[in-house]
């Protein structure tokens, strides 16, 4: 498959490939090499992006909803406004990553690592963040209604005013 003259397939090297709105729906990108590349506004939906490289990635407002993210390297990604409705991120290195305002609703983040990542507005409504690591972690003004942080470090975390709800 290619999309914007980009050949779409595993292990495949995309980095800092110019991908913003494009459709990778279903696409199999497995140990894909995505880091720098501009995904704003793409279509991933239900992708196969398991250990894909994605360093400081653009998938603002990206649609990721149930797509496979399984022990991707997402350092310092740009996820905000993304849908990651139903997403598997077990295992996901998110340190430092900008998911402002991002719905992760019912999204699977075990083990995750989300050291220093801004999660500011985010609905994490469902969200399995089991064992997670938290620490530093901006969850202000998040929703967590039905959340799961069992076991998780929230250590130095920026937490939601739970006062008025």
């Amino acid at each position: 498959m290619k999309v914007n003259n980009y050949k779409i397939a595993p292990s495949v090297d995309l980095t800092s490939a110019f991908l913003s709105g494009a459709n990778l729906s279903d696409a199999s990108l497995w140990n894909a090499n995505l880091s720098s590349a501009n995904l704003k506004d793409a279509d991933l939906t239900c992708a196969d992006l398991f250990c894909a490289e994605m360093v400081e990635t653009n998938l603002s407002n990206a649609n990721l909803w149930n797509a496979n993210l399984t022990a991707a390297n997402l350092v310092r990604a740009n996820l905000s406004g993304a849908d990651l409705t139903g997403a598997n991120l077990w295992y996901a290195d998110l340190s430092g990553a900008n998911l402002s305002e991002a719905n992760l609703m019912g999204a699977n983040l075990w083990e995750a690592n989300l050291t220093g990542a801004d999660l500011s507005g985010a609905n994490l409504t469902g969200t399995n963040l089991f064992e997670a690591n938290l620490t530093d972690a901006d969850l202000s003004n998040t929703n967590l209604k039905g959340t799961n942080l069992f076991g998780s470090n929230l250590m130095g975390a920026k937490m939601p005013d739970l006062s008025a709800r």
